[in-house]
């Protein structure tokens, strides 16, 4: 196998060797990797609800609001990107340029968010195999063992793509994220047409401006709530960044078509907001959105009520159960096609175990970490699966957005630090590298930590758990999972600290300006 020298230092802004395939992906299939690792549909289909309880018709205007401080982000991974395309992102970029210890717990906090929502996807793709064959018992009970084990060879068909590379993997993308992008706009248009034809079910509205008014109901906590809901909402497009030494161009290309990734899925979700509210109303009874028994599965119901179940309708309807599954699928092998790539990184910068730099001298990807990726996902999953009875998983949703808050804000706020002294740099570049990811970056970590805070009633959660030192108080269990998660990379942290002590002791760059 191919080796790679792992301890020389590298020129600023010079990105290593680590003997993936470069170049193998252009602007389009970064945008569509970008796009597939937010899955849509899956997205939708989670929390879709979950907002509408919280803000009503406003929803659409949470849509808009969340995007503002990802897209703020989005500039700041672009703009870092450009000095030092690595695709340990926000890992290398925290590490070199402010400290290691935090660059650690930035690429901890990827690490941590993708495991806790693997399990997710696995079991949303096992639902659907079920609902789409007609065992609707069997889909329907998320627990159930069948559903488990279906979740589980979707898990290891995605970890198999991943592992054949990043051509397969880049190709699958494609063709999966072609019907869910299509099924998603079909299913808008032919909901907003029965609504203005007059053909919905009770309770439609048609679609109002107001609605993009976040001032115009509902309480301030319960907005923000909706928010931190939506952010998750949007989480995966930095993907196209993880892939960038893999990319042609690789210092504009990928920060580029994570931008573009961001204003994309707001336009989709525009429209799939605005059309779901206004066919199934808001109501909880029926298909309304409000509805508890829709709530973990809004699209399916939907759905349903959208094209109905007889003829050409019957069609559509499975291409829709079929779009969710793909969805799901998708992100799973985003998921172990990111998350590879990271421990990649922190292996060949020596933060975790050598052996996570490895790469196939045939596939050309991080074979060791894909594999490892797979076999952890799995467990925990199992494990999450038998805990609370699958409520737990939904709760590790939910704790995912205090570590996506901290490394996208992370990434804003390092973004803001090398770029502050840019003497050379014009008003655009100001904005665009300094003041918008610094907004963006406070915004998402003031976010996360609020979460955090509002997780602590169990009312905000799927499960709770009493406190070892006072029988009488219960918390839900995302605080309890995302607590433990930030607990857990402190101590991974100290641990790393006395295992891998060069990285440790290394001090941050120099700032240039170009």
């Amino acid at each position: 196998m191919q080796q790679f020298p792992r301890d020389a230092e590298r020129i600023d802004g010079e990105p290593s060797d680590k003997g993936l395939r470069s170049g193998a992906l252009g602007m389009a299939t970064s945008l569509i990797l970008a796009v597939a690792s937010a899955a849509p549909a899956y997205s939708l289909t989670a929390t879709l609800a979950f907002i509408v309880g919280y803000v009503g018709f406003q929803a659409p205007a949470v849509v808009v609001l969340a995007f503002v401080p990802i897209l703020f982000v989005s500039f700041g991974y672009a703009a870092l990107n450009r000095r030092d395309p690595d695709c340990g992102t926000i890992f290398t970029w925290a590490s070199r340029m402010l400290n290691p210890n935090l660059g650690f717990l930035g690429g901890w906090a990827i690490i941590a968010s993708f495991i806790l929502v693997i399990g997710s996807l696995a079991q949303v793709a096992g639902q659907y195999v079920f609902l789409l064959v007609g065992t609707e018992g069997v889909g329907s009970t998320p627990a159930d063992p069948r559903v488990l084990l279906a979740g589980l060879g979707w898990l290891a068909l995605m970890t198999l793509v991943c592992y054949r590379g990043i051509e397969i993997a880049a190709a699958v993308q494609r063709a999966l994220l072609f019907l869910e992008f299509g099924m998603l706009l079909v299913l808008s248009a032919v909901a907003l047409v029965r609504v203005y034809a007059g053909t919905g079910p009770a309770g439609m509205h048609r679609p109002q401006l107001s609605w993009l008014n976040p001032f115009a109901g509902g309480s301030m906590s319960a907005f923000v709530s909706g928010l931190v809901l939506m952010l998750f909402i949007y989480w995966g497009w930095e993907t196209a960044l993880t892939v960038n030494e893999e990319t042609a161009d690789r210092r504009r290309t990928p920060g580029r078509a994570a931008t573009y990734s961001t204003v994309l899925l707001v336009m989709l979700y525009l429209i799939a907001t605005f059309a779901a509210i206004s066919f199934a109303g808001i109501g909880d009874t029926g298909i309304g959105l409000n509805n508890p028994e829709n709530s973990g599965d809004v699209l399916y119901a939907f759905g349903t009520a959208v094209f109905g179940a007889s003829g050409f309708g019957s069609v559509l309807w499975h291409l829709l159960i079929l779009m969710v599954l793909t969805s799901a699928a998708a992100s799973t092998e985003t998921t172990v096609l990111t998350l590879s790539r990271t421990m990649l990184s922190m292996g060949d910068q020596g933060a975790l175990p050598r052996a996570l730099s490895r790469v196939h001298p045939r596939f050309r990807v991080p074979h060791v970490g894909t594999i490892a990726v797979g076999a952890i996902g799995a467990v925990v999953y199992i494990a999450m699966n038998f805990l609370g009875h699958g409520l737990v998983i939904g709760d590790a949703v939910s704790a995912c957005g205090v570590m996506i808050a901290f490394y996208y804000g992370l990434t804003g706020l390092t973004s803001a630090w090398v770029y502050r002294t840019g003497r050379r740099a014009g008003a655009a570049d100001l904005w665009l590298h300094v003041v918008c990811p610094l907004i963006g970056g406070v915004v998402l970590l003031a976010a996360g930590a609020w979460s955090l805070i509002h997780a602590w009633d169990p009312a905000n959660s799927g499960t709770s758990w009493s406190l070892p030192f006072s029988s009488g108080t219960r918390v839900g269990g995302t605080f309890v999972i995302g607590t433990g998660t930030v607990l857990l990379g402190l101590l991974a942290l100290l641990i790393c600290r006395g295992r891998y002590p060069t990285f440790f002791r290394r001090r941050p760059t120099a700032v240039s300006h170009t």
